[in-house]
């Protein structure tokens, strides 16, 4: 028998008991139905897809085939109205110890050795279960309304968000496509700091910065490493460059300029 997922998308569930059809609250709810069926999609920015994982049962050890039980849910998100519908119909609080659920664009997965993310990086947070439903839709909303894009250097990209269920707290994470981009980084936290209500925002030693490349589970497709190679020589010369910069400037003497005779 396979395993319940979230439910998402829920339609043609049975409502609540009938009353009279004629009464001010059947009608205004009527009127409310009508409304939003005649209201215009609003699209997104960019369409995003919706993922679920869980822990494989029988993996053998080392092995690291991730994609195995990532599973796609729903249809598209490609409007406004595509997304509350998905997340009014998500029970975040169902999810189980070490299952996961993703907000990714287009074009991206939830794959810490996918072509797209592999020179990428991650903040994850790690929040209380008492709060983190509200905290996951902020972070939704922030991503999907263009805020984290927006926080970005100009030539990264943001590829989505997740949260994993552990003992007494959820994890909830913002992946970007370059983590040799320290306005990226920095801008992202900023981010969140700023937009969360004071309620939700983090503690500072609740919260870290990780390259996916530096997680003890990676390993890179061998038609990849290349790719990893070549960025981490690019970081070492960018690392040199500073450092002797640093120590030139450091060398120079110091210069006293003294005030001319009056």
């Amino acid at each position: 028998m396979s395993e319940r997922l979230p439910s998402l998308f829920t339609r043609g569930l049975a409502g609540p008991a009938q009353g009279d059809p004629n009464s001010p609250a059947e009608q205004r709810s009527d009127a409310k139905q009508n409304f939003l069926k005649s209201m215009r999609p609003l699209p997104t920015q960019h369409y995003w897809n919706v993922y679920f994982d869980r822990p494989a049962k029988e993996q053998k050890q080392g092995e690291g085939d991730y994609t195995a039980h990532l599973e796609q849910l729903g249809p598209q998100i490609e409007s406004v109205q595509d997304f509350w519908r998905y997340n009014n119909n998500t029970p975040v609080e169902q999810i189980k110890m070490r299952e996961s659920i993703y907000l990714f664009k287009a074009g991206f997965k939830p794959i810490w050795e996918d072509r797209r993310n592999i020179n990428g990086g991650s903040w994850t947070f790690r929040v209380p279960k008492t709060i983190g439903p509200e905290f996951w839709n902020h972070i939704q909303m922030l991503a999907i309304g263009e805020k984290l894009q927006s926080a970005l250097d100009d030539s990264d990209q943001l590829c989505g968000v997740g949260l994993s269920v552990r003992f007494n707290s959820h994890l909830i994470s913002i992946w970007h496509r370059d983590s040799s981009k320290k306005n990226s980084i920095d801008g992202m936290l900023a981010c969140v700091l700023e937009e969360l209500p004071a309620e939700l925002r983090p503690k500072t030693d609740n919260y870290f910065y990780k390259k996916h490349s530096d997680h003890a589970g990676f390993k890179a497709p061998p038609a990849l490493q290349a790719v990893l190679d070549s960025q981490k020589r690019a970081e070492a010369a960018e690392a040199a460059k500073a450092s002797a910069g640093a120590e030139t400037t450091e060398g120079q003497p110091e210069v006293t300029v003294s005030a001319p005779p009056a």
